[in-house]
């Protein structure tokens, strides 16, 4: 069956495109199109066409399978160049999504008509390039520049209403017969002698000029985003051409944009990443027909931050969460802390206060166990202490009903011990959320020995269910994120016993595009983190750190010194201290470059990544990658640590751990994984 079909109308040419899951603007999509509009044209029984698709949505853009391979005619620019040129009105009927190549076909029709529930966007520069059908220079002539510049440089989509005002959609209309709307509208304007702005009636865009402040004041409100991304300022200069060129010239200065994007590394990352977090949700080694467990109830231990945060993620998709704590004072803190954080999240508009309520009233908060019975789920946020992990565990064994799932929020420790505790070691696995995990997007799904398909299979679902991110991981000390962690925080304390100073080793790092360094990091989590005060005998710079009360940001004073807005500056007294440490351990003292200190931070933990990965510790090296750009902020522009390790190349990592172990009068340890790869020449993508 073709993709594109055509049907009269009486006089209009209904033109369906049926290409699951998201019509993506395929091959054979844009040549049906195309054959679609010569059919319109060469008959003159047809008056007005109209553009829709079947299935939950109008085209979701361009099937990026394609790119980097010989492109196949016709082109999406051709296609829409031959909708716009259409001396007959096209109509776009929008359901679902209208985003990238889907917006600008919709562009390219002299008409749209949406239904309410639909979203309009161009996400291009999320995959590091930009509009390249024509975009850039359409929707600042259809909307004004003003408009168009956010959602061409951010990526975010706008719903039908927001379009509505501005002019990017001229009608919504129910949600129930959209062809017949189109048809109906497609009618209405049927032998007028104009339509609505379109690209090629307008040289030139007089509203603001590209010199204008307007610009410079754009990228400041969105710096922090922008920062070490190529695309958006590409985006920037293709709408400036918009304003500056006619059409024509404009769209081909778009081009010339796009081809130095779509060929980049930056785009090759951001590409990766986008098919990395899709295949994440891949389980290996369970069977396709397994069940999904049915979840309606789900039970938390521990309301403080991490507890809190985890009760909201269910809370605000529909569950019923029974919250628990030993005393009543932290179980009325907890509660009163979600409620802020939703009254928080409503008054920047994310949440209505019907929402805000309706949340609040899934909550059940208690201190008796014996509540968590009936949950389907229950999920344990207590303190990272094995000892206490498996009391707990014992507990809900006895109490919580057959069948249910019980789970650990733990960071590091062993889930199978955990599980060795219950009768029912199969329903037990790890669910690591980040902090605050009512934010952070990831979830680490921890597969430990026993657990049954249908557990993690479930376990999965629920995540895309709470809007997270799930990598699935083996059971090992830190699991995938916080184990290739520790390689990286042990360089750094061992570079500064050897001259180097907490706020250079940062600024390496925070220059690679990670949001802070090691030692920002230590003091924002608590340097008194696993400190025992009792039994801290100054045996190293933390000991010290703590004992003097310089225990991070909370304390005003870490690694740095902290103002009454947490900003922080170098210290005279920190320095003082390493320098001490650094004499007493008789290690030549020496400069380090910022690139020595990159590789002495990021090539241990390709190192671990690649112990990972042989150790079937993570699926696939793209399953490393999301971690690490959903959970620590790893710049998606270099496509997280393994895809950045294949750009620089293998042969090179390995170099430099043998020359960095050298310097330090150490044997090198490489995974062979690693070391073997790097000789053939391969990648670990």
């Amino acid at each position: 069956m073709s993709v594109i079909t055509t049907r009269r109308e009486g006089e209009v040419l209904v033109v369906t495109s049926n290409n699951p899951p998201v019509n993506a603007l395929g091959q054979a999509v844009r040549a049906g199109l195309a054959d679609a509009m010569a059919e319109a044209a060469g008959d003159d029984a047809i008056q007005a066409v109209v553009i829709c698709c079947e299935g939950r949505t109008f085209f979701a853009g361009a099937d990026i399978t394609e790119f980097g391979k010989p492109p196949v005619g016709p082109s999406l620019p051709e296609v829409i160049d031959a909708i716009e040129a259409s001396a007959k009105p096209v109509v776009a009927a929008i359901h679902g999504t209208a985003l990238g190549g889907g917006l600008e076909v919709a562009l390219g029709c002299h008409y749209r008509i949406a239904v309410a529930s639909a979203r309009l966007g161009l996400p291009e520069v999320k995959l590091g390039i930009l509009p390249g059908a024509g975009g850039t220079q359409r929707l600042p002539r259809v909307v004004g520049v003003a408009e168009a510049l956010p959602m061409i440089v951010t990526g975010n989509p706008i719903p039908a209403a927001q379009a509505g005002k501005i002019g990017l959609v001229d009608k919504l209309v129910a949600e129930d017969g959209l062809a017949e709307s189109g048809v109906a509208f497609a009618r209405s304007v049927i032998g007028k002698a104009d339509h609505p702005v379109s690209s090629k009636r307008t040289d030139k865009i007089g509203e603001i000029p590209s010199d204008s402040d307007f610009f410079d004041e754009f990228r400041k409100t969105q710096m922090r985003r922008l920062k070490g991304f190529e695309a958006p300022e590409a985006c920037i200069e293709a709408v400036k051409a918009a304003i500056d060129l006619p059409y024509e010239e404009g769209v081909k200065k778009e081009r010339e944009l796009f081809g130095k994007l779509v060929t980049g590394t930056q785009s090759k990352a951001l590409r990766h990443v986008f098919f990395a977090e899709r295949a994440a949700a891949k389980i290996d080694g369970i069977p396709a027909d397994t069940p999904v467990l049915p979840v309606k109830k789900v039970g938390i231990l521990g309301a403080g931050t991490m507890g809190g945060g985890i009760a909201m993620n269910f809370l605000t998709a529909g569950y019923a969460v029974t919250i628990l704590e030993r005393e009543q004072e932290a179980l009325d803190r907890g509660v009163s802390i979600i409620r802020k954080n939703y009254e928080r999240s409503a008054a920047k508009g994310r949440f209505t206060a019907d929402q805000v309520e309706r949340a609040m009233g899934l909550l059940t908060p208690t201190l008796d166990m014996n509540d968590l019975a009936d949950c389907d789920l229950v999920i344990e946020a207590v303190f990272e202490n094995m000892d206490v992990k498996k009391d707990v565990f014992r507990k809900l064994d006895g109490i919580v009903k057959p069948g249910a799932i019980l789970a650990s929020n733990t960071s590091y420790l062993n889930v199978d011990e955990m599980a060795a505790e219950t009768k029912r070691p199969g329903s037990v696995l790890g669910l690591h959320f980040f902090s605050p995990a009512n934010v952070m997007r990831l979830l680490e799904i921890v597969r430990a020995a026993k657990t049954e398909p249908a557990v993690l299979k479930t376990a999965m679902d629920l995540a895309k269910k709470i809007g997270k991110v799930a990598v699935v991981s083996g059971v090992c000390f830190g699991f995938i994120g916080n184990r290739m962690l520790s390689p990286r925080q042990r360089a750094a304390q061992a570079m500064l016993l050897q001259g180097a100073k907490p706020w250079d080793v940062d600024k390496a790092l925070t220059d690679f595009g990670m949001p802070m360094g090691p030692f920002q990091m230590s003091d924002l989590a608590g340097l008194d983190l696993g400190w025992d005060k009792a039994n801290s005998k100054s045996e190293t710079i933390r000991d010290v750190l703590c004992e003097r009360d310089r225990r991070g940001q909370k304390t005003g004073k870490g690694f740095y010194d902290y103002d009454e807005n947490r900003r922080p500056s170098p210290s005279k007294e920190v320095e003082a201290i390493i320098d001490e440490f650094a004499a007493k351990s008789g290690l030549e003292q020496r400069v380090f470059s910022q690139d020595e200190i990159r590789e002495r931070l990021l090539f241990p933990m390709i190192n671990e990544g690649a112990k990972i990965l042989e150790e079937g510790m993570a699926q696939r090296a793209s399953d490393i990658d999301t971690v690490w750009i959903n959970g620590y902020g790893w710049p998606a522009y270099t496509g997280g640590p393994m895809f950045w390790a294949d750009t620089i190349g293998l042969d090179k990592v390995v170099a430099g751990l043998k020359a960095h172990a050298a310097a330090s009068g150490a044997e090198p340890d490489i995974c062979k994984l690693l070391e073997d790869k790097a000789a053939k020449g391969e990648t670990f993508n």
